[in-house]
């Protein structure tokens, strides 16, 4: 009887062994797949071999790490005021904003920006004429300043002028961003031929260049990026021209609008040239980010990666790219910085090793409030750089006082819809 025992047991194990060869997986492989216990206490840093939900699948596949504090592409803001710009105690009349990259040449750093000095404060589209400017970016110049420290700036004057009508730009000449290429320096920047608010903000991009980051411009005097066609999702504004030197072409990232006013898409494109001064060809895949107000760029890794501020389903979140177009999110955070001009000195080098940023400027608007519209620059520190490692820009809890939050609060039509609301339920 014992030997029938063993002589079955052992048959059966042989089966089990052949079963196992031909479904080709080990007990261990079957047990993954099917797991018993819980997802572990210790967060892996590995994805495990182990069905997930969808939320742990992106916590591994779209992140480059599961923790926000390793994430290289994850960072919280920090701010400083700059010291060395005046703007008339605050009413109105001066405005710097939408800063370029910053850049180091001639043992200093370099940042060019809007700048309007007008006699009045902008009174917007119906009242504005020849002096008196329509938004905050009317009727500007392009300015820039220098640093040794990135603190304290020293205002350097105009770079480039609005030219006489009906050149491009003869309006106001905004937003510029600038590139180094193959020895000579290039600003590009919206050519306003209107005041803002007359229509969809008709201001396509020109640029201007110089031999050197001091001057003298010289202005090209021609549309590089124009509006779409009719029907087109930018068919009437090109903004925030942002440009790189990236897979052996000028990369040339712009903002645009959709939906028109008040209901107002914003989304980024791409366009590229061999040559600095054009042709551009706009890319077919356009818009490539789908959210953002002021978009920032900054070469990463061997691909471009993007701060997606405001507006849009996928605003405050930091995205990437491998190719430069197809963008995911990387990261999501807080108190980003507004129409951001880094310190990115791989912006012209070709690289595909981007090493990221560590500070930049930005701009905020309505400084002291709507009635004195202006804007003003500060600084802006973070941690998006293969080459730091700074746990405090790491921290993912934000804490706020509570007047940080009544600040936030219901506005006169909301009360009355509340108080309505409460008069129906209880009568009184």
């Amino acid at each position: 009887m014992m030997k029938f025992v063993l002589r079955n047991m052992t048959m059966l194990m042989v089966a089990v062994f052949v079963l196992s060869a031909c479904t080709g997986q080990s007990t261990a492989e079957k047990e993954q797949e099917a797991p018993t216990k819980g997802f572990p206490f210790i967060l892996p840093k590995e994805k495990p071999n182990r069905p997930l939900s969808k939320a742990m699948e992106r916590n591994y596949d779209n992140y480059m790490a599961p923790r926000p504090e390793d994430n290289e592409l994850y960072s919280q803001f920090k701010y400083t005021e700059l010291k060395g710009f005046d703007y008339n105690d605050h009413d109105g009349t001066i405005s710097r904003r939408d800063p370029s990259k910053v850049i180091f040449e001639n043992g200093k750093y370099y940042v060019w920006y809007t700048y309007r000095n007008t006699p009045t404060k902008p009174m917007g589209a119906k009242k504005c004429n020849d002096t008196i400017p329509s938004a905050d970016w009317d009727l500007s110049e392009i300015w820039y300043a220098t640093s040794t420290d990135g603190i304290t700036w020293e205002e350097q004057g105009v770079a480039v002028p609005r030219p006489p009508k009906p050149e491009v730009g003869w309006r106001s000449v905004t937003t510029c961003d600038i590139l180094k290429f193959k020895g000579k320096y290039y600003i590009y920047y919206q050519g306003f031929m209107q005041a803002s608010g007359l229509r969809g903000d008709d201001c396509p991009v020109a640029v201007s260049y110089a031999d050197s980051p001091d001057g003298p411009w010289t202005a090209y005097n021609k549309v590089v990026v124009d509006n779409g066609a009719e029907g087109e999702w930018d068919q009437y504004s090109i903004h925030d021209p942002h440009p790189f030197v990236y897979n052996d072409k000028i990369y040339l990232y712009y903002k645009s609008d959709f939906d028109g006013d008040p209901r107002l898409v914003r989304m980024t494109g791409l366009a590229t040239s061999d040559n600095p001064l054009g042709p551009f060809e706009k890319h077919p895949l356009n818009p490539v980010i789908n959210s953002g107000h002021e978009t920032t760029m900054f070469p990463f890794q061997e691909g471009m990666a993007a701060l997606v501020i405001k507006d849009g389903n996928e605003h405050f979140t930091i995205q990437y790219a491998p190719d430069g177009v197809n963008f995911d999110i990387a990261a999501i955070t807080m108190l980003m910085p507004t129409a951001a001009g880094p310190y990115t000195p791989d912006a012209f080098t070709n690289t595909k090793d981007g090493r990221g940023i560590t500070w930049g400027i930005s701009h905020l608007t309505a400084a002291t409030g709507w009635d004195t519209n202006h804007a003003i620059l500060l600084r802006f520190d973070c941690d998006l750089s293969l080459d730091l490692d700074d746990k405090d820009m790491k921290h993912h809890n934000y804490y706020y006082k509570p007047e940080h939050y009544y600040k936030h609060g219901l506005n006169g039509k909301q009360r009355k819809r509340i108080a309505e609301e409460n008069k129906k339920l209880t009568g009184k």
